[in-house]
């Protein structure tokens, strides 16, 4: 048998890692902006934690969740969301507690995983980026979420985003939404897709953004959910309108769009942008003000949101967005001969001690094939060491790029790099 990685995931080799390590830490720069902090989770839960939080009627439940049962007989499963898994912590770490700063501002990267038709930017091993607040029911932390997430994707140049918004009301003006969805639906239960005659019945709401163009069909003279917000879930929506108007971040209203999992209410969201023709969502999210309680914790409101990273690194590719990966090393030494070994390393560590990227030569290669091993590695300057320079103690450090050279003592480099840099121009 030929060893292989499972179907659905993906070795992320060096080139490919340098544009994931960017693209996180500017996510962490992103958020820190915002007073968010990291937290990191297990990667696998107990079955109940996804299962009764996203909803059993979800196709992450029902088709896509990874799960096992371990050698103790506990219903495992590998986390398919970032959501559920922060609020059970949030619940158990009692960051509920009087003497925790509020709102508690939180975000996340880390593996998920879904069982799933592997396509471009989804696979059964995925990557998400997660931010979730918890505390505020001001209708300005949905819109700071949004703002988070638009200057993320603006700053670090990923263009044509669009922001579709819905609400999902409170919970009566959901339950009254879901009961008039029934009524319009059950007629034209026949003409729809297997999937949404299954959903009529359990989460009817998933009916609305069925990709089916059978579906489509029966939705489009669907009622609106607008029509049925009680006074408290207009307010609230008008205000989030209101403030996204007040921040210049523009936005259409998409009344089709649920979410698909069971635990938003009011806001959600997502950002979409356009790649070979097609509309992919980038970012995805809304309120869940219940979700905490449902783990056993104290009424709290939260939202969030989450990104795929693969999607995210597809689209970037795709515009065109050249990442400023920094890549290349400071200094490559070129090693002549087994008596200068020693004084190789020597010096390569303490070149890396002072700050700087540094390799050298460890095959006994000829000169030529050092030299062109700097080049590959976008060394900014080459230093020879030989036997020669072991004996005079004098060493060339020569600048890469400008062929400028200087002949310093090998005792100057240790002492100082820094300042043999500047004698030749960086």
């Amino acid at each position: 048998m030929k060893l292989q990685k499972p179907k659905g995931t993906q070795d992320i080799l060096p080139q490919e890692s340098a544009k994931w390590q960017y693209v996180e830490e500017f996510a962490r720069e992103t958020f820190r902006k915002y007073n968010y902090a990291e937290i990191r989770t297990p990667i696998f839960e107990h079955y109940e934690v996804i299962s009764r939080s996203v909803g059993d009627t979800t196709d992450i439940v029902t088709k896509e969740m990874y799960d096992f049962y371990d050698k103790g007989d506990r219903h495992i499963t590998l986390r398919p969301e970032g959501t559920a898994p922060v609020v059970r912590s949030y619940v158990e770490n009692k960051l509920f507690a009087p003497e925790v700063q509020k709102p508690v501002k939180l975000y996340y990267m880390g593996s998920m995983f879904r069982y799933e038709r592997p396509q471009a930017g989804r696979l059964r091993e995925f990557h998400q980026i997660g931010a979730e607040c918890f505390g505020s029911s001001n209708p300005a932390t949905d819109v700071e979420m949004i703002a988070m997430a638009a200057q993320f994707f603006k700053e670090i140049g990923i263009t044509n985003v669009s922001l579709e918004l819905n609400t999902l009301g409170n919970p009566e003006s959901r339950a009254a939404y879901r009961q008039a969805l029934i009524d319009y639906l059950t007629p034209l239960k026949a003409s729809l897709s297997a999937d949404s005659q299954r959903r009529l019945e359990e989460n009817p709401l998933r009916v609305l953004d069925s990709k089916e163009p059978e579906d489509k069909v029966a939705v489009e003279g669907a009622p609106s959910i607008l029509d049925y917000l009680d006074e408290e879930s207009s307010a609230y929506f008008a205000a989030v309108r209101s403030m996204l108007e007040t921040l210049q971040i523009p936005y259409v209203i998409n009344t089709n769009m649920v979410r698909g999992l069971d635990y938003y209410n009011h806001t959600i969201f997502e950002f979409t942008t356009e790649v070979a023709g097609s509309q992919l969502t980038i970012c995805a999210g809304g309120r869940y003000d219940g979700l905490v309680a449902y783990f056993g914790g104290p009424e709290t409101p939260g939202v969030g949101f989450g990104m795929g990273l693969e999607r995210l690194l597809l689209v970037l590719d795709k515009q065109g967005v050249e990442l400023p990966i920094e890549t290349g090393l400071d200094a490559y030494i070129a090693v002549l001969g087994a008596g200068a070994n020693g004084k190789a390393l020597e010096l390569v560590q303490s070149l890396r001690a002072q700050g700087f990227a540094a390799e050298r030569d460890y095959l006994d290669r000829k000169i030529k094939a050092q030299f062109k091993s700097a080049d590959i590695f976008q060394a900014k300057t080459i230093i020879t060491l030989g036997e020669s320079e072991l004996e005079s103690g004098e060493l060339t450090v020569k600048n890469n790029e400008t062929r400028q050279e200087v002949t310093v003592s090998l005792e100057a480099i240790k002492a100082d790099f820094q300042d043999v840099l500047a004698q030749i121009g960086l």
